[in-house]
């Protein structure tokens, strides 16, 4: 079902939709891991869209889009930190993450990381933990007004890369 998605780098105009998906996404996908509170101090993060687009500049990030409309992004800092990785509610679970994620974890790769790492939502944990991730620890990060739980997740490339 790939297929029907394609994948391309972000483009500057991106970036108020791609707030948009970062919001929708925790609103709708994480409401069994997160209080609406915690749901709310989250989505606040991405109020000032110019630091939101530079954070996604200093990145790479790519886009997936459906019928050229982004669906879902992702973004690597320091070619080892998965730092931003959000899918539209509507296209969750269609195979978008798994080529955005697939993508990136080939390109870190290629450019010689030995390791991915992740702090990711406890909504997103089995999603790297089918991919080989391994927890390296627990942690509560302050957002807002609000503590967040996380899992700080990481998998070695050695293998992949050598191939």
């Amino acid at each position: 079902m790939s297929e029907e998605f394609a994948l391309r780098p972000l483009l500057p105009e991106d970036v108020p939709m791609l707030a948009e998906i970062f919001r929708e996404s925790i609103a709708e996908l994480t409401s069994d891991d997160y209080t609406a509170s915690q749901q709310d101090a989250w989505s606040a993060s991405v109020e000032d869209e110019e630091a939101f687009a530079q954070r996604l500049a200093n990145a790479l990030t790519l886009v997936a889009t459906h019928e050229r409309q982004p669906v879902g992004f992702i973004s690597l800092m320091d070619n080892e930190l998965v730092d931003l990785f959000y899918v539209h509610p509507d296209a969750a679970g269609q195979g978008a993450g798994t080529m955005l994620y697939d993508a990136l974890e080939k390109l870190a790769a290629a450019r010689g990381a030995k390791v991915l790492k992740v702090d990711t939502s406890d909504t997103a944990r089995d999603f790297f933990l089918k991919r080989g991730f391994v927890a390296t620890s627990r942690n509560s990060i302050s957002v807002g007004d609000e503590w967040l739980p996380n899992t700080t997740m990481e998998k070695k490339l050695l293998k992949e890369a050598a191939r």
